[in-house]
């Protein structure tokens, strides 16, 4: 794989940063005075407090679009109606056989006997 030069420094920048944010979380969890600052247990990171208020308000951000309403139908409605005409239309098939004698009583798959 061949990696350009603005690829190379972006990883660079990235991995600088991935060492700096690492050497701030060790010093600041390894602080033997962190009690007395009053934050107790945790680091507190703010990528993490921004990813879990994102989460809380999505609701009140949510606008019902043409996308939102067709990945809701393809992903949730359209396979449970899918499913339900498949069972609907074994079950009904199954039952005509029972029905017309084209299947023996003891060869039906479910028998009170």
């Amino acid at each position: 794989m061949v990696v350009t030069k603005d690829q190379e420094e972006f990883i660079c920048r990235k991995h600088e940063h991935t060492l700096k944010l690492r050497n701030e979380y060790l010093k600041q969890s390894s602080n033997p005075f962190r009690h007395a600052t009053g934050e107790g247990g945790t680091v507190f990171d703010a990528g993490l407090a921004r990813f879990q208020a994102m989460r809380v308000s999505h609701i009140e951000h949510f606008r019902p679009t043409g996308h939102a309403f067709r990945t809701g139908l393809f992903a949730v409605v359209l396979p449970i109606a899918i499913y339900a005409w498949m069972l609907k239309s074994e079950r009904d098939g199954r039952e005509q056989k029972y029905r017309t004698g084209q299947v023996a009583y003891k060869d039906r798959r479910f028998k009170f006997i």
